[in-house]
């Protein structure tokens, strides 16, 4: 493949938006699309072209997520503002220190980044200081009470858009607020800079319903299974399922030791592929020291979320000689439902003993085993 024309040329890619249309669990720039977090297309598309450093704009309240989804990517994160003209001037400022002659400014949610249309937009910027990729309009157009539309006169405008930096820079900065800007074209414009037409490319098709996301998801539900054990100890609090039990031991651990949770944890990253407890949370980092271990049930539900899955059934079996789990296991099992975001019959929460065999048998700690079934969230049902 021919490198671009500009070599000196980064990338700023907004994702920080809510993705409504689309609906889901996650915004859909998180979301599972061809086997992989949609924003990851546009990211690794610019860095096999070349393109770098890539600023990545995020929602705040899904930075762990976006880390998440681009693991191993070489990119920086910078925080979204409340507009997507915020945003990019965001990323824009973040390239500052060290500024490019160029900047590809691309919305993640056109996955279809290709060389040819990259090649042309920075091409163009030999001549101009701005340059946008457009394909013509080949639906007829009519305006209500008016009649057609010229179609020639019209055209489909697409991301990545091409800027000399210094040049975009300096508009966003001089930007007067006030209506949203369309894209970064209007800016450039609202600046007294010429915006050159490339061709564009169908394959920078935006993703934008949820059908676009239904179409390439996963056909079948998955089922992971976790299993956890944790040591009595005298004097120490007993928390299973979220629920503080009244007993003379408790399980110690570097968390809150919550056997139970911590199988569910797993079961749910086992059925996502996303690694186990341990991977995210690991039991040598302070911060995690009595951590309430719902909070490591919750971001297995965002990973898994993130890969288009949703939990449908939970089946946990809790394995010791005492103390007895049957007062305890309904408000177990509401509180699980709680976390887990289901309605009570879709969770099960059993209890059993080893007949005082091996080590719950004599009381030395507690096992807890879990299923998790989770299913495709395009689909809503499996």
């Amino acid at each position: 493949m021919n490198p671009p024309p500009f070599t000196n040329a980064a990338a700023v890619v907004v994702a920080a938006g809510r993705g409504e249309r689309a609906g889901g669990a996650v915004p859909k720039q998180f979301a599972r699309y061809r086997g992989k977090p949609l924003l990851r297309h546009s990211v690794e598309a610019l860095a096999r072209l070349g393109v770098g450093p890539i600023v990545v704009a995020i929602p705040a309240e899904h930075a762990e997520l976006a880390h998440d989804c681009l693991q191993g990517c070489e990119v920086s994160l910078v925080v979204g503002g409340a507009t997507r003209q915020a945003s990019v001037r965001a990323g824009l400022e973040r390239l500052v220190a060290a500024p490019p002659a160029a900047v590809l400014i691309h919305d993640a949610a056109r996955p279809g980044v290709g060389a040819g249309v990259v090649e042309r937009l920075l091409a163009a910027l030999d001549d101009t200081p701005g340059a946008v990729p457009a394909l013509p309009v080949v639906d007829s157009l009519f305006r209500e009470g008016e009649g057609a539309v010229a179609r020639e006169w019209l055209h489909r405008i697409q991301t990545p858009q091409a800027f000399r930096f210094d040049a975009i820079l300096a508009a966003h900065r001089a930007w007067p607020g006030g209506p949203d800007a369309g894209d970064d074209a209007e800016i450039a414009r609202a600046a007294g800079l010429s915006v050159a037409l490339v061709e564009g490319d169908e394959g920078l098709r935006k993703v934008t319903f949820r059908g676009d996301l239904a179409a390439d998801a996963p056909a079948l539900a998955r089922t992971g299974f976790g299993y956890d054990v944790h040591r009595l100890v005298a004097g120490e609090p007993l928390w299973l399922c979220g629920i503080k039990i009244a007993h003379s031991h408790g399980l110690a651990g570097h968390s809150d030791a919550d056997v139970a949770l911590h199988a569910v944890t797993d079961a749910v990253l086992g059925a996502a592929v996303a690694g186990d407890i341990g991977e995210h949370f690991p039991p040598d980092e302070p911060k995690w020291r009595g951590a309430a271990s719902d909070r490591f049930l919750a971001h297995a539900l965002t990973l898994a979320a993130a890969r288009g899955y949703a939990v449908a059934h939970v089946d946990l079996t809790v394995i010791c000689e005492a103390p007895r789990i049957a007062p305890h296991k309904a408000a177990m099992r509401a509180r699980l439902a709680d976390i887990l975001g289901l309605a009570a019959d879709a969770v099960s929460v059993k209890a059993t003993t080893t007949e005082r065999l091996g080590f719950t048998g004599r009381s030395e700690g507690i096992a807890a085993q879990a299923i998790a079934t989770l299913y495709p969230i395009q689909h809503g049902s499996y």
